[in-house]
């Protein structure tokens, strides 16, 4: 295991103390200094890698970073030095824009949970793809997109097509943030009609764009977990009959029925880490039944160890995508999740 793998269990006491959000951007740098300085490798078993080709990309393995971690795209390099084999950056906005008011994020860590209202905080949108248009990596990064809060719903498309242009020239693939439960109103756009409204005009531009590049990026769509089973298959009615490039599930969850009576439980926001992960894996299987067998699907949501990761894979998903693991486990959880994935169990 590497030194830093090694080194987090000491440390994860200390950056517990502090807030959840400083302790986040204070890790990012620091990462991004060890990468510099190649720390991050130091004492690194070779990692084994499955190598997977999905959505028309090969990726080293089949461990992404969720979107969310790294918002601005400062740290692409360093994450995959980490190992992992794909990285989701932002969610970003066409216009840069603060997010909700602090504080914003917060840990359970009786539930292995976090909440959080961030509200789409990030440099917006051109600032990330300068970023992007220099990055060195060989692993694949992806670009989750959505909407300015201001923007109205009626006006969401033309946000997402900007998005979706800036995007284009320097993703590997370009990820739709229809679920966020922090941006009023975001989810209505999950609904048959807007959906369907939305994907259209994306699905047009991303042909032009192609053609304009000379190559066919995938565009996929981040669905919530607190869907029924009739909005399930509306979405999926919709995703084939436009035929979606992929899936990713799931986003946070605003249920709070795994966390009642915790002091937090009703701190507005979307509730992620593992008691999501159940409810995840269900509309993944949900949607593995439905979708075109072709439609990839990326699974994420409370994954804690190989074991967790492997549940996805086995319920139909393709790729899985880590976040609020990371946060309690570590980069150990990287090697966990690699080493199982390898063996097959």
């Amino acid at each position: 295991m590497s030194l830093i793998a090694n080194l987090y269990p000491v440390m994860k006491p200390w950056l517990f103390r502090m807030d959840a959000e400083r302790a986040h951007e204070w890790t990012t740098r620091m990462m991004r200094m060890a990468h510099s300085f190649g720390l991050l490798t130091l004492g690194q078993e070779r990692l084994p890698q499955t190598p997977v080709e999905v959505l028309g990309l090969k990726f080293p393995n089949v461990l992404g970073l969720a979107a969310g971690m790294d918002k601005s795209a400062s740290a692409v390099e360093a994450w995959a030095a980490l190992g992992f084999g794909f990285v989701e950056v932002g969610t970003l906005t066409p216009r840069p824009q603060p997010g909700n008011p602090k504080p914003r994020l917060f840990r359970l860590p009786e539930h292995e949970a976090l909440i959080n209202r961030m509200g789409f905080n990030n440099p917006g949108i051109h600032s990330a793809v300068q970023r992007l248009s220099k990055r060195r990596t060989q692993a694949v990064v992806g670009v989750n997109i959505g909407k300015n809060f201001d923007t109205p719903n009626e006006d969401a498309v033309q946000d997402y097509l900007k998005g979706l242009k800036a995007a284009y020239g320097v993703a590997d693939y370009i990820a739709v943030n229809i679920s966020s439960p922090n941006t009023k109103g975001l989810r209505d756009l999950q609904a048959e009609d807007s959906i369907r409204s939305l994907l259209s005009a994306l699905k047009t531009e991303q042909s032009r764009l192609a053609q304009e590049h000379g190559k066919m990026k995938p565009v996929l769509v981040k669905i919530a977990p607190d869907l029924e089973e009739a909005q399930i298959e509306a979405l999926a009615r919709v995703f084939n009959e436009l035929a979606v490039d992929g899936v990713i599930a799931t986003n946070t969850t605003i249920n709070r029925a795994a966390v009642v009576g915790h002091p937090l439980e009703q701190e507005a926001g979307g509730l992620s880490g593992a008691p999501v992960k159940v409810r995840s894996t269900q509309v993944i299987q949900a949607f593995r039944s439905l979708l075109n067998p072709g439609t990839p699907i990326i699974g994420v949501g409370g994954i804690f160890s190989g074991a967790d990761a492997q549940d996805k894979l086995r319920a139909g998903a393709q790729l899985v995508q880590v976040y609020s693991g990371l946060i309690y486990r570590g980069p150990g959880l990287v090697q966990d999740v690699l080493e199982k994935v390898a063996r097959g169990l």
